[in-house]
């Protein structure tokens, strides 16, 4: 029989890290780590009830996050660091962004993942020199107009905004929806399907350009920091220089998809860490019947099932990084991690709430907000029915697909 050391206690380690998942990370790694967690907590968070309340994202908070240096982080020849941060990392810091507020996390995903990633993936050499230093920085914020009014998870085969070719000049013509940044985004991606070839291509539209108009959307019970938007085009009149020349098709679009979705898990991993760590503390304060509530063997019940849920999770995510820093990364395995991990974190939130009691429904105890939240991280980048086709189809073989 063999025996190996424990692992030390790691110094500022989470209560929700039960495993020590964290120490997978080299020091190096997990020194940004810490920094970005200490950045959020000091800077972040205590920003976010009122914003939220407000539904609003102030300029402060889009300021703190440029001066973050966390963006571009996982892009080879941007950020801060090069070569690029491991995909480990990269999902753990997305994970510290739930952990302290869901919309905060949206926000800085869409711009530094679906917006970068779109120009980074889907452009040529003098794209990128061209959009991605300033969106590196955060000068220059980015979007991703994908969905659609009349399409959401169908948008691949639905697709109505199109795009029109005259000379170097492409005319889109269309709308989308819950567009977040998209009010006061420098750049958007936007997707339409050529009138000639029928195949989706990528544009990056440029704030201010006539016939694009983006009108925020009100009375968001979720995500309410995001700036989500629906657009309308009205030949809007786009260079051929703006055109993604990469972006061949909706497979790329897909390719796009599979990796945020893998960080849109990460997200929902964070959210369900931050509600249980705000029920863990909520538990060990709150007296009834004479004596901490934490106490209760009905409490101990949810808080265990909770960081059951979330140790499970961690372990999926950390083995679908090494599966990403390796190449072998499929869209099933995307699609598995983001239904899985937002369906336990809608059970987290869920008891989470319930140990607040009545208090669970207030604001300034956090945790309706992480509640509330978290219907609109199940939803987005795929809901669970889709994610249950991808993964359908690749266990069995057999589409389920409709159309």
């Amino acid at each position: 029989m063999t025996t190996t050391a424990p692992v030390a206690h790691l110094d500022d380690q989470l209560d929700a890290d039960f495993y020590l998942y964290e120490s997978l990370l080299p020091d190096e790694e997990r020194k940004i780590l810490l920094k970005a967690r200490a950045f959020l907590r000091d800077e972040v968070a205590p920003l976010v009830n009122e914003a939220w309340s407000k539904a609003e994202l102030p300029r402060e908070l889009i300021d703190k996050f440029r001066d973050s240096g966390l963006s571009a982080l996982a892009y080879e020849g941007y950020g801060d660091h090069r070569p690029a941060v491991s995909n480990l990392l990269n999902g753990m810091l997305a994970m510290e962004l739930g952990r302290v507020d869901a919309s905060c996390a949206t926000f800085f995903g869409v711009h530094n993942g679906l917006g970068f990633y779109s120009v980074f993936h889907g452009g040529d050499q003098e794209q990128r020199d061209r959009f991605l230093p300033a969106m590196a920085t955060m000068d220059k914020i980015g979007a991703f107009a994908l969905t659609e009014p009349d399409g959401g998870s169908d948008v691949s085969g639905g697709m109505r905004t199109t795009a029109r070719r005259e000379g170097d000049t492409w005319i889109l013509d269309g709308a989308k929806k819950w567009i977040g940044n998209a009010t006061f985004a420098d750049y958007v991606v936007v997707f339409a399907r050529d009138v000639d070839d029928d195949e989706v291509k990528a544009f990056v539209v440029e704030k201010g350009t006539p016939g694009f108009e983006p009108v925020k959307i009100e009375g968001k019970i979720a995500l309410r920091i995001v700036q989500n938007a629906e657009i309308t085009l009205t030949d809007v009149r786009v260079p051929e220089a703006n055109r993604l020349q990469n972006m061949k098709g909706f497979r790329d679009v897909a390719e796009i998809l599979r990796q945020t979705r893998a960080g849109v898990a990460w997200q929902a991993l964070g959210v369900m860490i931050g509600a249980y760590e705000l029920a863990l503390d909520y538990a060990k304060e709150r007296v009834a019947f004479g004596r901490p509530i934490a106490r209760f063997q009905l409490v101990q019940d949810l808080l265990v099932k909770s960081i059951g849920n979330i140790t499970a999770c961690w372990g999926m995510l950390v083995q679908l990084a090494r599966l990403q820093d390796q190449g072998i990364f499929r869209d099933e395995q995307s699609a598995l991690a983001k239904d899985y991990v937002a369906a336990r974190m809608r059970e987290v939130v869920g008891w989470s709430r319930e140990i607040f009691g009545g208090n669970g429904i207030l604001v300034d105890y956090d945790v309706a907000r992480f509640f509330a939240d978290a219907e609109a991280l199940y939803s987005y980048e795929g809901t669970h029915q889709m994610q249950t086709l991808i993964v359908g189809k690749s266990i069995t073989g057999h589409s389920a697909f409709v159309g």
